[in-house]
């Protein structure tokens, strides 16, 4: 795992020298691509190219050996095959570096083999102070300072791009750059074996020239410090857009618990965005379309869309695609329908969506007038336009000009307001849509993109992570039984009916004249007792125990039974409280429908263990059922004060125990007045089980 503090990477962006071992003249090599660009940077840096056979590189001089330099060099490049990458390690600390790029691949990604060298390489590097990119990685690269050590030139922006993956972060650049954006910085992540992406995104943070930062990440790492670096740049303004294929091991695969098998990377991934206020997107494209718009705007409430089209079709389908987005296209109040009344022919749509029906034709400028005063709607917070603008100037050259004027006037009339606008044209590439793009207003060939991108932006908030109190580890679990799996919530304090362990028949019958009927009989060490007959409900008598007891006995041969009081479950809801722990995230809590159903409803929301009581409310009100918490058809609303104080002490205990792997309450009995367990299972990491 990555080390969470502040590491010094100020070598790496903003070297005063650097050095490309491996330098090349074969064009089919990454010796020569790093080489190419290395000598567009001599007028702002010493570079010194390094070949051991020393012969002249792209024109230049060339070096045969590090240690034949006269000056101490900050960066040095690694581009020579993986047998000689330990050594050439070696060379480049001996030189006095402080950063290293790896470009070689064949480490980690190979086998246990390639990773002890790996693992060798990191222990060298970090005993000298220095830092490691890579290896296995496409190189580094910032504008500010006129770094270009990447394999590809890429154009100058604000946006930072870390990427696992050297050709998706040259697709991000064509995306990006289509948009008028570039890159403020470039690093090539490769196999994380030093720097990670959390210790990237801390250092662009503090880069004055960063205003977003990009990330494609297949592997985290340290999880937990990928949130906390992530949720350090949204506070700082300065969002965090997410692509990945997956990131976290299939923890789930061979999972005990209805936990376990409803827990997947895609969920834990959406937990840590939701803790860290990341925008998860789920494409290039997507990716370049939420930066535009983020970049031209800032993160805004853009929940609430008006649409304007100047056509009925396009009218339509905006609206079904905004709300498909899971954004709403709400009614215009009177006196908005009025005042658009006004503007437009009676034709016209002027409810929302708008239709202009034929006003663009007749006056182009009614598209500001229309954008303006839906932005006056304190009801709206976003707008998207859709059509045909920017097409209008085919028809001659005063409709031209007048369009172009209008596209100016709409960009300020969207900076006046401060709200999003974003444009779907059919004339993507007309110089209309060219001045918006430019003015910063997102410009889309789709409306199901320009749809999307809002729908990313409003589906992320500020960072949501509220952790409950620190815990410090407790006093390992021996066992994994029912028995033991209780006693340890209720001593956290989950509160469970009365209770008895017993052996035989007898002492179940003496237990439940303790405990009072009625009573359920529980058979212990079954992993899903009620589907292997080994629970017994509702029993009112001493005779109904002791015949379930015996047909228990007769058929399961447990080796303790539970006595426990039956709950009243006239009045209440059953919820399921688990914490699966995540080999990257950690532990991660999930909450949910339980019972019988919890598999089948898959009725659940997740969040990053431990948690407060304010976050697992928040993760109540998620569910799809919310509304059963809180009453319906005359049913009374469930205690939610006590059903999230009860996930804040499950979460606890999977914190203070980091050898359970997983454990759950299923069912969590929540009535009007308390919370109370009626089922609890801990399972405990491979590495505990005697």
């Amino acid at each position: 795992m990555n080390a969470t503090t502040d590491r010094d990477l100020t070598a790496l962006f903003d070297p005063r020298s650097v050095a490309v071992l491996g330098a090349s003249n074969d064009e089919t090599k990454y010796g020569n691509w790093i080489s190419v660009q290395a000598l567009r940077m001599k007028g702002h840096r010493s570079v010194h190219l390094v070949n051991r056979r020393g012969e002249r590189i792209l024109g230049h001089p060339a070096l045969r050996s590090l240690s034949e330099l006269d000056e101490r060099v900050d960066l040095v490049v690694i581009t020579v095959p993986a047998q000689g990458f330990e050594e050439a390690v070696d060379d480049a600390l001996a030189a006095g570096a402080t950063a290293i790029v790896g470009v070689t691949a064949g480490f980690a990604e190979l086998g246990a083999a390639g990773k002890a060298v790996q693992d060798r390489v990191v222990e060298r590097v970090r005993a000298a102070g220095a830092v490691l990119l890579g290896p296995n990685c496409l190189g580094v690269l910032d504008s500010s300072t006129a770094l270009t050590l990447a394999s590809n030139p890429l154009p100058a922006g604000r946006v930072a791009l870390l990427s696992q993956s050297g050709n998706m972060a040259l697709e991000l650049s064509q995306f990006l750059e289509a948009r008028g954006h570039g890159f403020s910085r470039f690093a090539s992540l490769g196999n994380q074996a030093d720097l990670g992406a959390a210790d990237l995104i801390r250092s662009c943070v503090e880069h004055d020239d960063t205003d977003l930062i990009a990330v494609y990440c297949e592997d985290f790492g340290d999880g937990r410090a990928f949130v906390e670096a992530a949720a350090q740049a949204s506070r700082a303004g300065k969002p965090v857009l997410l692509l990945t294929v997956g990131g976290s091991e299939a923890s789930i695969r061979g999972a005990q618990s209805h936990t376990g098998s409803l827990t997947s990377d895609s969920a834990v991934i959406d937990a840590a965005c939701r803790a860290a206020g990341v925008y998860r997107v789920s494409s290039p494209r997507q990716l370049a379309d939420v930066a535009a718009t983020l970049l031209g705007y800032g993160p805004s409430e853009v929940r609430r869309v008006g649409v304007i089209a100047d056509g009925g079709g396009h009218a339509g389908v905006a609206s079904d695609v905004v709300e498909a987005a899971g954004l709403a296209v709400p009614e215009f109040t009177a006196d908005i329908s009025s005042a658009l009344r006004a503007l437009l022919p009676p034709s016209a749509g002027v409810t929302n969506p708008v239709d202009l029906a034929g006003a663009g034709e007749q006056d182009i400028t009614s598209f500001v007038s229309v954008l303006d005063t839906i932005l006056q709607s304190p009801a709206i917070d976003s707008v998207l336009l859709t059509g045909y603008f920017g097409g209008y100037g085919s028809y001659g050259e005063n409709l031209a000009r007048a369009e172009i004027d209008t596209a100016r006037a709409m960009a300020e009339t969207a900076r006046t307001h401060g709200k999003p606008v974003v444009v779907h044209t059919m004339h993507p590439d007309s110089a209309a849509a060219r001045v918006l793009a430019d003015s910063g207003v997102p410009v889309f060939r789709a409306v199901e993109d320009a749809a999307g991108a809002l729908g990313v932006i409003a589906e992320t908030t500020a960072p949501q992570h509220h952790a409950g109190p620190e815990t410090e580890p407790a006093e390992p679990v021996g066992s994994d039984a029912y028995w033991e799996s209780r006693e340890l919530f209720r001593s956290a304090g989950v509160e469970f009916p009365e209770a008895r362990l017993v052996q035989t028949c007898a002492e179940a019958v003496a237990a439940a004249d303790t405990v009072g009927y009625p009573v359920v009989l529980k058979a212990m060490g079954l992993l899903h007792k009620s589907d292997s007959g080994g629970v017994a409900l509702g029993l009112d008598t001493a005779q109904q125990l002791a015949d379930a007891f015996t047909r228990m006995d007769g058929s399961l041969a447990a080796p303790a039974y539970c006595v426990e009081g039956m709950a009243d479950l006239s009045e209440g809801v059953e919820l399921i409280v688990g914490v699966q722990t995540d080999p990257r995230f950690g532990p991660v809590a999930m909450v949910g429908l339980g019972g019988i159903f919890t598999e089948v409803l898959a009725d659940v929301a997740f969040a990053l263990a431990p948690v407060d009581a304010e976050t697992a409310r928040g993760l109540l009100d998620n569910l799809r059922a919310s509304a059963l918490l809180r009453g319906v058809r005359g049913r009374p609303p469930i205690n939610l004060d006590a059903a999230a104080d009860a996930i804040a002490a499950v979460t606890a205990v999977a914190t203070a125990h980091p050898e359970i792997a997983e454990l759950e309450i299923n069912p969590l009995f929540v009535t009007p007045k308390q919370a109370l367990g009626l089922d609890a299972r801990i399972v405990l990491s491979s590495s505990n089980i005697n």
